[in-house]
């Protein structure tokens, strides 16, 4: 696909926005890292994941407690998604720069791979957030997430199934997606072949490896077959589920659009940042516990206008944000509440599966 530009000519609204936010910074001197805030909200998900790990491997509790805490495990490592690498990876996590890469790694623990995730999300998703061919995120297998994806028989179902294929996307991302972006070269279908330096090929295959080891091979000697099949599903599936709701929740819900570049000129007729705000919704956003949980993703608006900036700092920038829309009369989308968000995006892919 040619590259796609936007109308960026004079940007007025994000010129205002942004002077607004940095106005925010300089008078109250703040970082725009994480900082010390930011480090103990990660110590604690990163601490907890590890006692949770001890103690299924090394002291199996009884089934019931077991499947708990399997559970417990699986949204300990979507919050380490959110929280750590999400910030680490988008380079927002601390000053220091060993310590974002350090953060950013941790989705390698997780069994992922950094340097595909930095290309799919920080460049291909927020460049490109909800352009069909770009935007890889809303290019799921069987389900159709907007008007211009082909429709088939079987996505009348969608909003039956998506339990099944959301529960085992974390898996499928480590075990299988991941091994086909290495082997292609390519983030998606339509994307352009790279070449892996020697240094990421080596990183690729310690990661696999050590993933195997920890989440497999180790809790097989350990707890035995039995326990580790289910505890892995049961984590995953939970893992899994966490981490594609957040991002439903925030860009395929009712009232978010799928702008389509000019078949001539490759360009989006609005600029940048009136398009994120356009494809992208915010969600719960007076949730204090949601937005402790989710890493402020729940702001997504804030986060994609603003992906330089950790997410400690959104709820103050989202008064900014809803203040300038108003100004220059930019539709905000937001659901009151996560169930409400919910809602949205089962009622969005029934009609997709419908029309």
């Amino acid at each position: 696909m040619s590259k796609i530009t936007f109308n960026n000519t004079s940007s007025p609204f994000f010129k205002s926005l942004k002077e607004k936010v940095n106005t925010y910074f300089t008078e109250n001197r703040l970082s725009r890292t994480g900082g010390a805030k930011l480090f103990f909200k990660a110590l604690f998900f990163a601490l907890s994941a590890i006692a949770i790990y001890v103690i299924l491997v090394f002291f199996t509790p009884s089934v019931p407690v077991a499947i708990i805490m399997c559970c417990l495990f699986g949204a300990n490592l979507a919050a380490v998604g959110f929280n750590i690498m999400h910030d680490g990876g988008h380079g927002t996590f601390s000053r220091y720069k060993w310590l974002n890469d350090v953060s950013a790694y941790s989705l390698n623990v997780m069994g992922g791979t950094i340097y595909f995730w930095k290309q799919k999300h920080n460049i291909d998703h927020h460049t490109y957030t909800n352009i069909e061919g770009m935007d890889h995120d809303i290019d799921i297998k069987f389900m159709r997430m907007h008007e211009e994806q082909p429709k088939h028989w079987y996505h009348k179902f969608q909003h039956v199934y998506w339990v099944l294929l959301y529960g085992i996307s974390y898996i499928a991302w480590v075990l299988y997606q991941d091994f086909e972006k290495y082997f292609s070269g390519k983030m998606g279908k339509a994307g352009q072949a790279k070449k892996l330096s020697r240094k990421e090929h080596l990183i690729f295959w310690l990661t696999k490896a050590t993933y195997l080891f920890l989440y497999i091979i180790l809790p097989l000697i350990m707890a035995g077959w039995a326990a580790t099949l289910v505890g892995f599903i049961i984590a995953g599936v939970v893992c899994g589920f966490s981490i594609s709701m957040v991002f439903q929740l925030a860009h395929v819900v009712e009232g978010t659009q799928f702008p389509e570049p000019d078949k001539t000129t490759h360009k989006i007729e609005k600029e940048w940042a009136v398009h994120q705000i356009s494809t992208t919704a915010d969600f719960a956003t007076k949730n204090k516990f949601i937005s402790w949980l989710l890493g402020g993703l729940n702001f997504q608006v804030e986060h994609h206008l603003f992906p330089g900036i950790s997410h400690i700092h959104y709820p103050q920038i989202n008064k900014m944000v809803r203040e300038t829309c108003s100004e220059f009369n930019i539709a905000y989308l937001e659901h009151r509440t996560m169930g409400k968000a919910f809602l949205s995006h089962i009622l969005h892919i029934k009609k997709l599966g419908s029309l």
